[in-house]
């Protein structure tokens, strides 16, 4: 098949407007059209009264060869790759051991089904519960304050993003299409097609429940089991290699292949692995604040009069602000059309998320936006980023009054260094609630400093983003694990055979199709160690 990049067309183009497009490029008659697939469909918005769809598209004709010489110095006109995916692998007759994945959510899931579709019949174990009665759970933290530890907005099948709005975008070099394959298995169990092209895909957090249902269905009808409300609490290392795990009711797994897929959250097991003498060391991430504005307000300046065109959807943004103190200030999980969601994982502590619906059509746009930090403002060897999420997460849930009650500011107010006591046009969408107050007295001077730099910037590309009525909500400490688990080219711990670090958590994936990613160059990693042993 032959690409075609770069076709532009009108945004309230007739249907038929495409395979014309296709002809004309190419100069071809329908005759010789056989067949065509969107690959990818995005916008441009640069001129905000002429805003066009951009499309690439991969075409069958009989005259590919010729059409390759005639547009060798094209590059609009290619050769189309082959993005279908190929196991590397096949489970022997008579495999001695089954492997482990620790972790139900996006990389766990599909190191799993990739592990089942090549025959090896995982054994995947989640701390959590199902998606459905963990939905329940979450949903009565945020409704009636009742924090379950171990079923909430970060564990629990699915994962963390299963409550972050399902977007399926990611920045990671994939040369070999494993994002193809993520995206078209979340198809086959139930997602819309239409995620393997759009840009920016999303799925929404009502239908991912249902996908990941599916999902589950898939893997056990390949021989692999889940295990629900099962925390694995140590690992069996002899002499530098694993050879099984331990539960927390004391039952035993043997295994010389166990994959960690646990999340960005899971700090008891990050301190188990400390004790282990598992090699980690701490990483950079960041911290900051929810912001909340009007939806129509982001649609306007984004998209100008076409602003609720069907075809365009929610307006986004992507921002960015380099500090005269040295840090960075940026945009992160922006959520069009959405609400601020209560993420807590453990007592006493209280942390933000954002989440949409498929749909994105809640009054509010909200996004994170947090200050870079490294190592260094955390010097306390590897857990140190742990030990400062902990403490930032303790100050926000005395702040907000101890009832996981969010602390909240009026952003004039916070430019202003002065207290808020009422809300304005914006009402915040976070759940059990927002109290009022200094925001200033969260997060570490330099962070304050940053943002009350970076928000007026920012205006400067958002007009109204720093209008005295948007609603911050602290605070975001969650942006990506703090941790890393060096591995090797083989995928292996570094000084720890057999342990598969994977996944957001282990510090290698930011977001479901990054962390799916990786799940599926670990279980590559897996089944050629398994066959070849």
């Amino acid at each position: 098949m032959l690409r075609l990049s770069q076709i532009k067309l009108p945004l309230d183009h007739p249907e038929a407007a495409l395979a014309a497009a296709i002809l004309k490029k190419l100069h071809l008659a329908a005759a010789d059209l056989s067949g065509f697939t969107i690959v990818k469909r995005s916008y441009d918005a640069r001129k905000k009264g002429n805003i066009t769809l951009v499309y690439i598209v991969d075409v069958e004709t009989p005259k590919e060869t010729a059409l390759l010489k005639r547009f060798k110095k094209d590059a609009t006109v290619t050769l189309a790759p082959d993005m279908s995916y190929r196991p590397v692998a096949q489970a022997p007759e008579g495999l001695r051991q089954r492997p482990i994945v620790i972790g139900m959510g996006p990389c766990g899931m599909f190191a799993g089904l990739l592990l089942a579709q090549m025959g090896f019949r995982p054994i995947i174990l989640e701390r959590g519960k199902s998606v459905r009665d963990r939905s329940v759970d979450t949903f009565g933290f945020w409704l009636k304050k009742r924090l379950n530890p171990e079923s909430n907005a970060q564990f629990g099948e699915g994962g963390a993003g299963t409550f972050s709005d399902g977007k399926l975008y990611s920045q990671v070099s994939d040369p070999n299409h494993y994002g193809r394959k993520v995206l078209t298995e979340l198809v086959n169990a139930g997602a819309s097609p239409e995620i393997l092209y759009i840009n920016k895909p999303h799925i929404g957090t009502y239908r991912l429940v249902k996908i990941v249902q599916n999902l589950r269905a898939t893997i056990e009808s390949l021989g692999g089991e889940i295990y629900f409300q099962t925390r694995v609490a140590d690992l069996d290392i002899d002499q530098g290699q694993v050879r099984g795990v331990t539960l927390e009711n004391g039952d035993y797994i043997a295994s010389d292949h166990v994959v960690l897929a646990v999340g960005h959250s899971a700090r008891d097991t990050f301190e188990m692995l400390h004790d282990r003498g598992v090699y980690i060391e701490a990483k950079p991430f960041s911290i900051g604040f929810r912001v909340e504005h009007p939806q129509a307000l982001i649609d306007r300046c984004r998209l100008g009069d076409q602003a609720g065109h069907p075809r365009l959807g929610s307006a986004d943004y992507k921002l960015v602000h380099h500090c005269d103190n040295g840090r960075s200030v940026y945009s992160f999980c922006m959520c069009p059309g959405g609400k601020v969601v209560a993420a807590a994982s453990e007592p006493g502590r209280l942390v933000t998320n954002g989440m949409s619906e498929y749909a994105r059509d809640e009054s509010n746009a909200n996004s994170a936006i947090v200050v870079g930090i490294t190592p260094d403002d955390y010097p306390e060897g590897p857990l140190g980023g742990i030990a400062l999420q902990r403490q930032l997460e303790e100050r926000a849930f005395a702040l907000g009054g101890g009832t996981y009650e969010a602390p909240g500011q009026l952003v004039g107010d916070f430019l202003a260094n002065r207290p808020s006591t009422a809300f304005g046009e914006v009402l915040p969408s976070y759940k059990p609630g927002v109290k009022l107050g200094d925001l200033s007295e969260s997060l570490p001077d330099y962070a304050i400093a940053a943002l009350r730099e970076a928000i007026p910037a920012f205006d400067r590309k958002i007009h109204g983003f720093a209008m005295a009525d948007a609603v911050l909500t602290g605070i975001e400490t969650r942006t990506s694990s703090p941790i890393r688990i060096q591995r090797d080219e083989q995928f292996q711990s570094i000084n720890t055979a057999g342990l598969y670090p994977a996944g957001e958590g282990a510090g290698y994936a930011g977001g479901i199709l990054s962390a799916g990613i990786d799940g599926i160059r670990v279980a590559e990693a897996v089944a050629l160690s398994l066959v070849n042993q």
